[in-house]
């Protein structure tokens, strides 16, 4: 057995040959602290309040590990958290939100050697086995996790932790040998005394982080509203913000919404909203020439303001539609015909944001229909809301030369102007759709059912 001090302590190989365990927190991530983790969940399943709660308590979790007791800090932080939201909702931030985070505080080195491994792949951890699996399992192709069990009662968590169950035990055991339960409740440094061999891990400060063109798998879908990982800083320094950022979005929305669109590029300037626009020589825009119908403008679906600040440019109303994979009726492709004849029309044909540097699959305008959205926790109707709250919201718009019809299907148009938009943004085309990202993030297909 290698000699190791505790923090430095990596995988090793067990009974099951060129099989591996490797410890989470500090290990195969480079952060050592799981707060981050619980504030996440908090804050996208439960809500700004149960975050406020999960910070407050931040300076007594800080003075519990100072002395040593690490596990109680940890009950707290499940309890904060998890106390009262449905499983689902937990679920789903575990699946959309959480994975985006583990991944940018990925230790290169180490998943090096973790994914060199070609047997099975168990990765134990102190946080609830509910948040950490669907990275482990989905993004990293490991076998399972070893966590702590979420207790719960009617669909709903009640806060506290069972040892991690014996289907995850046992198998880890045929790596590593017999594995104390008891080690799942706390950071799980002393595992590797089962192990045969262990590996150096470097110190916090040297590691680095996985590169995203290293990304075992693509990370296109996810949903979650933080930019920066919520650390104790950052936590509070957006809950300090919280109350001005709100009262300066609902201004800015209300100047959106009630102001002539003469008047609005130079107040949103004055209350911080920058708006960037590049015209190509050709790109159809009021006043380019005569016109006896409306513009079809195709975007990359970034944010729901989309046709908004396209308005503001553009200085006319633009209305503006989404569509996914159901066939269109008559009676809707009449309202669109109806729209351009009045006005110009913005369609957003991924069907849905995607946060991430690729474009979804492009539907052809002349075969998809509007379609409702996926009802994800916290209001995604918000999310424009939550734009607007950042200090100097930044938008850039730049109108591409017009795509003809001519010359092939509504498919293949749909194709050119997906690769024409992907070039310009330094993008990257998928052939996935709305209906695979809400399969994947959430288990449905994204629609709702329309109230009569």
């Amino acid at each position: 057995m290698v000699k190791y001090s505790p923090m430095a302590a990596f995988f090793c190989w067990g009974r099951e040959k060129d099989s591996v365990v490797s410890q989470l927190e500090g290990v195969l991530l480079i952060s050592k602290g799981v707060f981050q983790y619980f504030m996440l969940v908090a804050l996208e399943a439960g809500g700004p309040l149960r975050g406020a709660v999960l910070l407050a308590a931040a300076p007594l979790l800080a003075l519990l590990e100072v002395l040593g007791w690490e596990k109680t800090a940890l009950r707290v932080m499940i309890f904060v958290s998890t106390a009262g939201l449905r499983v689902a909702e937990v679920k789903a931030v575990a699946k959309a939100t959480l994975p985006r985070f583990f991944l940018q505080d990925t230790a290169e080195k180490v998943y090096g050697m973790f994914a060199a491994c070609g047997g099975k792949r168990y990765v134990v951890t102190s946080m609830p086995r509910i948040m950490v699996e669907p990275f482990i399992v989905e993004y990293l192709d490991g076998a399972g996790v070893v966590g702590a069990e979420l207790t719960t009662f009617r669909g709903r968590c009640l806060g506290v932790a069972a040892p991690p169950g014996s289907d995850a035990l046992k198998a880890v055991s045929g790596v590593c040998g017999d594995l104390d339960v008891g080690l799942a409740e706390g950071p799980h440094r002393s595992f590797l005394n089962f192990c045969r061999e262990a590996y150096y891990v470097p110190p916090e400060g040297e590691a680095s982080v996985l590169p995203r063109k290293s990304y075992p798998k693509p990370l296109i879908f996810h949903d979650g509203r933080l930019v920066a990982p919520p650390s104790p800083i950052n936590a509070l320094a957006l809950m300090l913000w919280l109350p001005a950022g709100i009262l300066l979005a609902a201004t800015r929305a209300v100047y959106i919404l009630m102001l002539p669109l003469s008047l609005q590029p130079a107040l949103g300037a004055a209350l911080g909203v920058r708006i960037r626009a590049k015209v190509a020589p050709t790109a159809v825009t009021p006043g380019s020439g005569k016109r006896k119908t409306g513009t079809v403008y195709a975007c990359s679906h970034r944010t729901l303001l989309d046709p908004v600040f396209a308005s503001v440019i553009l200085q006319r109303k633009v209305a503006a539609v989404t569509y996914s994979l159901s066939a269109l009726p008559g009676a809707r492709w009449e309202m669109m015909r109806r729209l351009l004849e009045t006005g110009d029309l913005m369609v957003c044909p991924e069907g849905t944001t995607c946060r991430e540097p690729y474009l979804l699959r492009f539907s052809s305008l002349s075969q998809r229909s509007p379609s409702g959205s996926y009802r994800w926790p916290g209001h995604k109707c918000f999310d424009a809301f939550f734009f607007l709250m950042n200090p100097r919201p930044w938008y850039r718009l730049e109108f591409l030369d017009r795509v003809s019809g001519d010359g092939g299907t509504s498919n293949d148009v749909a194709n050119r102007v997906q690769r024409e938009i992907a070039r310009v943004l330094s993008f990257e085309c998928t052939n996935f759709t709305r209906r695979d990202k809400y399969w994947i993030i959430a288990g449905t297909d994204g629609l709702v059912e329309s109230k009569k």
